[in-house]
């Protein structure tokens, strides 16, 4: 399980405070108003954010290893592609950052794109593919690196409802191949839905325990149905 123990981050006047509990393979939303630290929580998970308190995977302290040890894979709105790289080389950074495969690790790239739909494409430039591919090449990333742990940082928010539909459908379908955590900011209530059981909510300084979904959306919190446009 991921476990978030007396988690306090501040930067200038922003504070946040996280003590929660994520069980291992929860897939899990992350909603707030704009501004509450939804990616700085994400941040520090991933060990981009400095804070103060406890980061514990499966019982041992991650907070201390930098974020490439980390047992986690993190897509952010952009995909975390270099726009000077491949879609082949992109991916392959998810095994070796200097990008010195083997021909075991090249094949290995190549079936992780089949299996998202970009067979062929992999010596395009991130520039020459949609916006639906560049969020594929993304998610061949993740599915390389077979992490325990996925955090999404509204990586398909410019998609439209169809194509972020078939995006979280995959995540679900790599989710559970390698019974991986999800943690998924958004601020959608039917992205929430359609991939997530349960939701935390970050406002007002505070990340909340995790809720089920349909319960949480029915009667949220203020600050949360404020956000959402609830009367």
């Amino acid at each position: 399980m991921l476990e978030l123990d007396g988690l306090a981050i501040r930067q200038g006047e922003f504070r946040l405070q996280a003590d929660l509990t994520i069980a291992a393979g929860a897939l899990v939303a992350v909603m707030g108003p704009s501004g509450g630290g939804k990616s700085t929580l994400l941040g520090a998970i991933a060990g981009f954010v400095g804070h103060q308190g406890a980061i514990r995977w499966q019982g041992s302290r991650i907070d201390a290893l930098p974020p490439a040890a980390r047992p986690l894979s993190i897509l952010f709105q952009d995909n975390n592609l270099l726009p000077h790289l491949s879609v082949f080389d992109n991916v392959a950074l998810g095994i070796d950052p200097r990008l010195r495969l083997s021909d075991t690790q090249r094949s290995g790239v190549m079936q992780a794109l089949d299996r998202v739909g970009l067979a062929g494409l992999e010596q395009r430039l991130p520039a020459q593919l949609s916006g639906g591919q560049i969020g594929r090449a993304g998610l061949a990333r993740v599915l390389l690196r077979a992490r325990p742990m996925i955090l999404l940082d509204e990586p398909f928010a410019a998609l439209g409802p169809a194509l972020k539909k078939a995006m979280l459908d995959l995540v679900a379908e790599i989710a559970a191949e390698h019974a991986a955590t999800v943690l998924m900011i958004t601020h959608d209530p039917a992205d929430a839905r359609h991939l997530c059981p349960q939701t935390l909510v970050v406002a007002e300084g505070r990340a909340s325990p995790p809720a089920d979904t349909e319960t949480l959306l029915a009667s949220p919190p203020p600050a949360l149905a404020a956000y959402l446009g609830y009367r």
